[in-house]
């Protein structure tokens, strides 16, 4: 792993600057792999799946104990059972079952993906680190008062470096803004956010997590 870092500019919550960090470069500099960030887009998609869709085989179909009509004599195709496929309310050919849509992906291959999805953010200027929130209660308009200020619009994908009942729980009844975890970042969630405001002290926890050597066990939730 490349030791090269960046400057990331720290801001304060009116907007003026607060320093600047050094990250890795592979975290927020790396190369964009389109086609891996679409296999990990279309796996986090798919395990997201009820996969509980289901239909029943002529097995299945009540009824069709007895022939429909005599054998011979009738004119007619010879039938079995009114459950056959054909028959109204007969059972279905080749349709749905429960079953689990999951795809494996290597963990080395989620890191990679989220890594260049954490890029594309960076090079598109739509990643805004922010000292601390400082929320001191619960309150929805205080929050949007500090996205606000932040210059944050759109679609917004909140980092915090741990559980923040405050922050989350202002964060319920807004439903473009979502509130995720430093360790527990996901390529669909970064992708689908305009803006991306993420608390100092997580980035830290996401350089230990996604731009380490491998060692770093890295989930991508579902």
């Amino acid at each position: 792993m490349s030791t090269e870092t960046v400057k990331v500019p720290v801001v304060s919550l009116n907007r003026s600057p607060a320093g600047e960090l050094s990250v890795p470069s592979a975290l927020v500099a790396g190369p964009v792999r389109e086609p891996l960030l679409h296999a990990l887009v279309q796996s986090q998609l798919a395990v997201r799946r009820a996969g509980t869709a289901a239909t029943k085989t002529r097995a299945f179909v009540s009824g069709g104990g007895k022939k429909p009509y005599r054998q011979k004599g009738t004119g007619r195709a010879r039938q079995g059972t009114t459950t056959a496929p054909h028959y109204r309310g007969g059972g279905v050919v080749f349709g749905p079952h429960p079953r689990s849509y999951e795809q494996r992906l290597p963990r080395k291959m989620k890191r990679l993906a989220l890594r260049g999805a954490l890029t594309a953010k960076y090079d598109d200027a739509a990643i805004k680190v922010v000292d601390s929130f400082g929320l001191e209660q619960i309150r929805t308009k205080d929050l949007l008062a500090v996205l606000g200020a932040l210059g944050a619009e759109g679609r917004v994908l909140v980092v915090a470096p741990a559980r923040d009942q405050v922050l989350e729980l202002s964060a319920r009844n807004l439903p473009r803004v979502e509130v995720l975890l430093a360790d527990s970042l996901n390529v669909v969630d970064l992708l689908k956010a305009d803006v991306v405001v993420i608390e100092q002290p997580s980035l830290a926890r996401m350089e230990a997590v996604y731009a380490g050597n491998g060692s770093a066990h890295e989930e991508v939730p579902a």
